[in-house]
């Protein structure tokens, strides 16, 4: 038996299992099997989590945690991803409003401050992560078809390439996020597969909803994560999408970043200065899994 929490952040979903529960295991056979939404308990990936220091008296709380996606690779970071990880560490320790919990990922340090604590049925988390600072430049990608889309590539600890979109709003007001007549998620796959990006990457397409100078720029955005595909929404996306507008398409230093699953907002001063990302993370559930080892 596999104990385990349940969370999701905008509808991106993780399992946070403790390292010690799956000694002996093999992690990403056990990502695949959990991560299943017809056999398992269903999650775009599992977080394994270590507690570094689980004492607030003694400094912040701190974890150790690795991500496998839900195909079984091993992914370098998911900014909702430890963004659950961190809700779950602050309802665990009853962390308070102002206070910071360390997690140490396979794309460095990164640290969470909780906003504060909401009881909207399951404990929901609002908290701001510092992500890092981007990596980015202008790069043409050449489809199958000869077609060249030109894109942001932006590094947050793991690889996007982020596409602006500019369709107007189909008749029934819905947007449109296709590329040359092709769907957006076809396009997504084929570039996340591209030859260009041997270690594949994750894709975002992105349009404009508002700009203003009294109010943080809003964008819509769609996502084709690697190793799980089009997802409800992704903290890494929304941090490279911004890091995309922001840097390369004029948008202003504050923004609110609209995905399927919801609304996060992004803060960046560019430079080396760090991004900060501030969204919900809500937990779902907990039990164990009847795997066999």
């Amino acid at each position: 038996m596999i104990p385990f929490t349940k969370a999701h952040a905008c509808g991106n979903d993780f399992l946070v299992v403790a390292e010690e529960d799956i000694a002996g295991q093999d992690p990403s056979t056990l990502a695949i099997a959990l991560c299943d939404r017809n056999t398992g308990i269903g999650a775009d990936g599992v977080e394994y989590f270590s507690w570094l220091n689980e004492d607030p008296a003694s400094g912040p709380l701190a974890a150790r945690i690795r991500l496998f996606n839900a195909d079984g690779t091993l992914a370098e970071i998911s900014g909702n991803g430890t963004r659950c990880v961190a809700a779950w560490m602050a309802f665990t320790a009853q962390a308070q409003p102002g206070d910071t919990l360390m997690l140490h990922t396979d794309a460095g340090q990164r640290a969470c401050t909780l906003v504060e604590m909401r009881d909207t049925g399951s404990p929901t988390a609002l908290i701001t992560t510092d992500m890092d600072t981007p990596d980015w430049e202008p790069r043409v990608v050449e489809l199958a078809d000869g077609s060249r889309l030109d894109g942001i590539h932006v590094s947050m600890g793991n690889p996007h390439f982020v596409l602006l979109v500019g369709n107007p709003p189909q008749p029934d007001g819905s947007m449109d996020f296709s590329l040359d007549g092709r769907p957006w998620q076809e396009i997504g796959e084929e570039i996340c597969f591209h030859p260009d990006f041997p270690e594949q990457t994750n894709v975002e397409f992105v349009q404009w909803l508002a700009r203003g100078r009294n109010q943080p720029d809003q964008v819509a955005l769609r996502i084709f994560e690697r190793g799980v595909g089009p997802t409800h929404s992704s903290g890494t996306g929304t941090s490279a999408a911004a890091t995309a507008m922001m840097a390369a398409y004029g948008g202003s230093s504050q923004m609110e970043i609209f995905a399927p699953g919801g609304m996060q907002s992004v803060q960046w001063s560019g430079g080396d200065a760090p991004l900060l990302l501030t969204g919900p993370a809500t937990l779902v559930a907990r039990g164990e899994a009847w795997i066999e080892s």
